[in-house]
């Protein structure tokens, strides 16, 4: 298990020497209201360039939340978080966005496609937020589902397919900014075993690559896909550990 810092170590927000992409020191994040609600208490976290990591934790346990906040969709009110040794605190919208396209890719449970858009026309969408030509990024687009195995595929509608091809596609948008980190959401929440199957191999090829890869789920089985595996439990980190992935393939 990993140790939390203690007096006289090197915080963690200062450890960057030691590879940290993602520092994270006491974080806490509360949503107000009649009874506000405190979602992630004291959070500790460093991940280095090129981890694999799962998040777990039942409903209500704060990952979603943790991944919102990494992710830069969400704020957080006292502690530190730095990203690849920037503080990202207190940005404007505009800011964000741009952190976001630089370093990070998302999927999604529920995919996220446009589904008046082709599968080339959804993978190329990131680039045509950064003002890249339309020839160049179709082009691009057609190498990213290659590298999802789905290239033959590139005229299909989102209707016309599976949600083990919607999940490729969706991880070959998170791809083709290559981004230093994907956060992935309940990736496989919406597919049978088959297609998780097929998904988190995807995902571990991502992440073979250097890319440093998180995973938020709630099944074991995807997890110990993973090589480091932490729970969350009420807004707390309950253990952190390290994860030898399974010679099996993973199954709901």
């Amino acid at each position: 298990m990993r140790q939390l810092p203690v007096e006289g170590q090197l915080p963690f927000y200062l450890s960057k020497s030691i590879g940290g992409m993602i520092l994270l020191e006491k974080l806490n994040k509360t949503y107000p209201g009649v009874q506000p609600l405190h979602v992630l208490k004291d959070i500790d976290l460093s991940i280095s360039q090129g981890e694999y990591v799962a998040i777990m934790g039942a409903s209500g346990s704060g990952k979603s939340t943790l991944l919102n906040v990494l992710g830069i969709l969400d704020d957080y009110d006292t502690g530190r978080y730095l990203l690849d040794g920037k503080l990202i605190a207190g940005l404007s919208e505009k800011k964000a966005a741009i952190y976001r396209n630089k370093m990070i890719g998302f999927v999604f449970q529920s995919f996220n496609l446009i589904s008046f858009k082709n599968a080339m026309e959804n993978v190329a969408l990131p680039l045509f937020y950064k003002g890249v030509a339309r020839k160049k990024r179709n082009q691009l687009a057609l190498e990213y589902l290659e590298k999802v195995g789905l290239r033959d595929w590139w005229h299909h509608y989102p209707n016309e397919l599976s949600g083990g091809q919607k999940q490729r596609i969706a991880i070959a948008r998170a791809l083709i900014s290559q981004p230093r980190i994907i956060l992935a959401d309940e990736p496989t929440g919406a597919l049978d075993s088959r297609t998780t199957d097929e998904v988190i191999q995807l995902l571990s090829q991502v992440n073979a690559e250097g890319i440093t890869t998180i995973v938020v789920t709630h099944e074991r089985s995807v997890a110990e896909q993973t090589k480091r595996i932490i729970h969350l439990k009420d807004g707390y980190i309950e253990s952190d550990n390290i994860n030898i992935p399974s010679l099996t393939a993973c199954s709901k």
